[in-house]
């Protein structure tokens, strides 16, 4: 076994594979998020629904890197271990950014999608924007906050991984 065994490596290609498919799914959902907005009604709203769904598939890979991850530190023969600070600190890092996800991010953009479906039900605003809008901007700016302590986690974890401070 160990870092050099066939069953680690396939372990790390899963590892790797996951990481690419679920961050992957994620990372560009700002650019969904403005493609959104370009599109009011129900062109906007099938953006933000196929977004959504993409991300929440996406979400299930996430949690496999950090499965993967355990196994692989198990797998290593001690070469790595869980006092090592990239793991540790890494850990940590993700289980905020899982956190983060869950108790700030997605509360919020299940909120605006509510609020979307409500606008395209409603129809086109008489006069000025419909009260919703005001709702999504506020929510729009916590998700957009949460999102980039996101991705700045992300970037960390990955620095961490490669350069294996402490390790």
């Amino acid at each position: 076994m160990g870092i050099d065994g066939n069953l680690y490596n396939a372990v790390l290609v899963a590892h790797i594979l996951c990481a690419i498919a679920g961050f992957g799914a994620v990372l560009l959902n700002g650019v969904y998020a403005a493609e959104t907005r370009k599109r009011p009604g129900p062109e906007g709203l099938a953006v933000f629904e196929a977004n959504y769904r993409v991300s929440m598939i996406g979400e299930y890979f996430i949690y496999a890197v950090a499965v993967l991850g355990f196994a692989l530190v198990g797998l290593s023969d001690k070469a790595w271990t869980f006092g090592q600070t990239w793991v540790w600190l890494s850990i940590v890092l993700y289980a905020a950014a899982i956190g983060v996800s869950h108790g700030v991010l997605l509360p919020r953009v299940r909120k605006m999608g509510t609020l979307m479906r409500e606008m395209v039900a409603a129809g086109p605003p008489a006069g000025g924007p419909p009260p919703q809008a005001a709702e999504m901007e506020r929510l729009g700016k916590q998700v957009g906050a949460a999102s980039a302590f996101l991705h700045l986690s992300l970037v960390v974890i990955l620095v961490l991984m490669v350069f294996k401070p402490g390790g």
